[in-house]
């Protein structure tokens, strides 16, 4: 079963949502992470392969590097 979160973020650049992903993804490579920053909440989506989302450190990678983050409600 597959797990899904979704967050809002104030992340506007394509080349620093790039640099995000690579961080994000050194700690959890086979997770589905992807940018939409075309989205009115910049969404950050996480997909994972049945383990739960890592909510708090995704938030606090995104934080540490300067920017908002936060889970978007059901």
């Amino acid at each position: 079963m597959q797990e899904i979160e979704v967050f809002r973020t104030n992340v506007t650049c394509r080349r620093v949502a790039v640099g995000l992903l690579r961080q994000l993804q050194a700690h959890y490579p086979t997770w589905g992470i992807s940018f939409d920053l075309t989205d009115c909440d910049r969404v950050l989506r996480v997909q994972t392969s049945g383990c739960p989302v890592d909510c708090p450190f995704i938030i606090n990678v995104l934080r540490a590097s300067g920017y908002h983050c936060e889970p978007l409600p059901e």
